[in-house]
């Protein structure tokens, strides 16, 4: 990805999608949470584990790679239909790393690759000009 300071994150269960806030043609990083066989259980299941423990989930794997990625910006949007995105802001605010970067949460409907881009211009264009 182009190194731009603003940056839109659609995620859900099983994919987090990374997308920078430009009005030219945009890119999108697409990163998919790898399953292990103990993660294909029932979703009372899963629901519990995800609660219980990111490691037992294979979760603290999939939001160290997002993470990663969060690092090369300063403002972030994160958005989306299911609890993921909040499960995800709580694991940021537990590492220092994360600190420094401008984080917000907001929820989202599913939606297509325009859909999340136009909602990431109207985003922080709104930004743009709360600031002027």
């Amino acid at each position: 990805m182009k190194n731009t300071n603003q940056l839109g994150l659609w995620m859900d269960d099983t994919v987090a999608y990374l997308v920078q806030f430009t009005t030219k043609p945009f890119t999108i990083q697409t990163i998919v949470r790898e399953f292990h066989t103990e993660d294909k259980k029932s979703n009372l299941i899963k629901k519990i584990l995800l609660l219980s423990s990111y490691k037992e989930t294979g979760l603290n794997k999939h939001y160290n790679k997002i993470g990663k990625e969060l690092l090369k910006y300063e403002k972030i949007i994160l958005f989306g239909p299911s609890e993921a995105k909040l499960y995800f802001f709580d694991f940021l605010n537990k590492d220092e790393r994360f600190l420094n970067l401008k984080i917000e949460v907001k929820d989202a409907d599913k939606m297509s690759v325009n859909e999340q881009h136009e909602f990431i211009k109207e985003y922080f264009g709104k930004l743009d000009i709360l600031k002027l």
